[in-house]
């Protein structure tokens, strides 16, 4: 049997740390209140002058061939995961693809939100166990801060969302690696959480200039309590659809990591778990909600600091716009 296995895993967060006190001076907000209800306590923003999606997803990926003993020339095949592409066309992982110097390799680009990360590693999870490639790079980046509403009128997501990227190597393996992977989506409630435009299927003059240059476009519109009592369900269900698919419980988990969405829905979910803090990975206090490059970045974080060990069980967990949830269960 062909298993697929992470190899490597790297992260790039931007320079530029935006604290909750910064927020305060230019929004109508403080930091007990953005603690209260996110948990975050800072985050990155991009330097538009010289950081792109690309770049830091290259930056990512090099740190994770670093640490797998690999090189870019090994890399068959791209799959990136962002909602914030540089531009509207093509998607990332071409420019990916030039940033670390590849030719004709393929590159999949998917569009899941903050599932994302996990439908990608899903996707090359297939083509790993289907023998087409030996090595995969998945990524998961975004770049937020440039859309952002930083206005008090923007405040309940001006205050959560951030900029980063993650990457993971796969190859394929005769033990079990990528266990499974749990893929759903209900778009009844894609308007729940989602950003208008710049939409196709508008008229034309519903997109010129002087439109776009308004505020309401680009604009990340978000039911907060809708997408609460959506993630708090969804994320039990499918972290017990995976370990229920592959006969195991909660208490053979070693490392829970959620997407870090808001530190209140990963804390509700390790409560109903019942997991100590060792098993649950939470960086989003530093870093914020990096949409799809969340899970990459924990995860490469907790294995620097040994939290991910040699036949460790790891969960990764995600829900998001969509709505889109999705759970993934490896053995280390």
């Amino acid at each position: 049997m062909r298993y697929s296995k992470i190899v490597g895993l790297g992260h790039h967060v931007p320079e530029t740390v935006i604290t909750n006190e910064y927020l305060s001076s230019i929004m109508d907000t403080n930091n007990e209140w953005i603690i209260e209800r996110t948990g975050i306590q800072e985050r990155r923003y991009i330097d538009p002058t010289k950081d792109t999606v690309a770049n830091m997803a290259a930056k990512a990926t090099r740190m994770a061939l670093e640490r797998a003993n690999l090189t870019e020339k090994d890399i068959e095949f791209i799959v990136f995961a962002t909602i914030t592409p540089d531009y509207f066309f093509p998607g990332s992982g071409v420019l990916l693809q030039r940033e670390l110097g590849l030719e004709s390799i393929g590159a999949l680009d998917i569009r899941n939100a903050c599932s994302g990360f996990i439908y990608a590693l899903s996707v090359a999870d297939q083509f790993i166990k289907s023998g087409m490639y030996k090595t995969i790079l998945v990524v998961g980046a975004e770049i937020q801060s440039t859309a952002i509403d930083m206005t008090t009128r923007g405040r309940n997501t001006a205050v959560i969302f951030a900029d980063g990227a993650g990457a993971a190597i796969l190859q394929p393996t005769d033990k079990p690696g990528i266990l499974s992977t749990h893929l759903h989506s209900d778009g009844r409630f894609a308007e729940e959480l989602y950003v208008r435009d710049p939409g196709s299927s508008r008229p034309r003059e519903e997109r010129q200039p002087e439109q776009i240059l308004d505020t309401t476009h680009f604009k990340v519109v978000m039911n907060g309590s809708q997408v609460f009592k959506h993630a708090v369900v969804r994320f039990m269900e499918v972290i017990n659809e995976a370990l229920t698919a592959n006969n195991m419980t909660k208490d053979d988990i070693d490392l829970l990591i959620p997407h870090q969405a808001n530190l209140r829905i990963s804390q509700f979910i390790q409560q109903k778990l019942q997991l100590p803090d060792a098993k649950v990975y939470n960086n989003i206090m530093r870093y914020g909600n990096t949409t799809a490059a969340s899970i990459p970045i924990a995860l490469s974080e907790a294995w620097a600091e040994g939290r991910v060990k040699d036949n460790d069980l790891i969960c990764l967990a995600a829900f998001g716009s969509g709505f889109t949830w999705a759970s993934a269960l490896i053995r280390w």
